[in-house]
């Protein structure tokens, strides 16, 4: 069998003994999420166009100020500045739950830190410190974004219902069919996540004397198999229903009405 000797030691900032293209990986990384981040951004700042008849944009759900029969609080104060949108307070929570994803943190340490490039590939800095200390240690609160990212997955199972009514009467519009995406890969990306994982049963010894937890323990386990999939998909998908129901209420793209 072959063998390849891998040194240990880096001596500087992206110095390293490997022949393959490794920065592509990070570089992909890094173009992906400041593309969604940026996108968001400026999508949230909007306050207007997140929605077209019975849709209603991922990032403005639930809907918190608009019409009286439709926003959770009724028109918008005066008093509220005009940068502080729906979105805005909306935001924090599932973005929470994305920046305290393992699978995230491992992805933007490389991509946006450095920490490091990649593997076997020199970092910028010499001592490693983990998440033992402030700011990084506030990752550990992700089972509790967690818990936040279930309930938005009923509001946003509500929004799909809602994309099935075309002033009052049943439809199917493109729009239904992409926002139900999202709401697939986002529960996939959900119900995949490491947290829930140990919640439904990865604290026991064993699971003999619990047939039940066990099945839905596998079944959460082979989700997290395709963890990464499922993250990448659903951020694409989630930014991807706020641009089509944006591009049809301002009239740029033509909703087609399939049933």
């Amino acid at each position: 069998m072959s063998q390849i000797d891998v040194p240990l030691s880096r001596s500087g900032f992206g110095q390293t003994h490997r022949v393959d293209n490794w920065w592509i990986q990070p570089l992909a990384v890094f173009l992906g999420l400041a593309g969604f981040i940026v996108y968001a951004t400026w999508a949230a700042f909007q306050g207007q166009h997140f929605r077209f008849g019975p849709y209603l944009s991922p990032f403005y759900s639930p809907e918190l100020f608009g019409d009286p029969h439709q926003g959770w609080f009724g028109t918008r104060p005066s008093w509220i500045p005009a940068w502080v949108t729906g979105a805005i307070l909306i935001l924090w929570a599932p973005g929470g739950f994305r920046v305290t994803c393992y699978y995230y943190r491992g992805t933007y340490y490389k991509a946006f830190w450095a920490d490091p490039p990649s593997c076997t590939v020199g970092e910028p800095r010499k001592k490693y410190l983990g998440e033992r200390a402030f700011p990084l240690i506030l990752q550990n609160i992700h089972r509790y974004f967690l818990y936040l990212a279930l309930v938005f997955l009923i509001i946003l199972a509500r929004d799909v219902w809602n994309a099935f009514w075309f002033d009052g009467r049943f439809g199917v519009g493109l729009g239904t069919l992409v926002l139900m995406t999202n709401l697939v890969l986002l529960s996939c990306y959900t119900f995949s996540c490491h947290s829930l994982r140990h919640l439904v049963g990865g604290f026991r010894d064993r699971f003999s004397g619990a047939p039940t937890r066990r099945r839905v323990y596998d079944c959460v386990s082979c989700l997290n198999l395709r963890h990464m999939l499922f993250a990448w998909c659903s951020l694409f998908t989630v930014a991807f229903s706020d641009l089509y129901v944006r591009m049809c209420s301002m009239g740029v793209w033509r909703d087609w009405r399939i049933v």
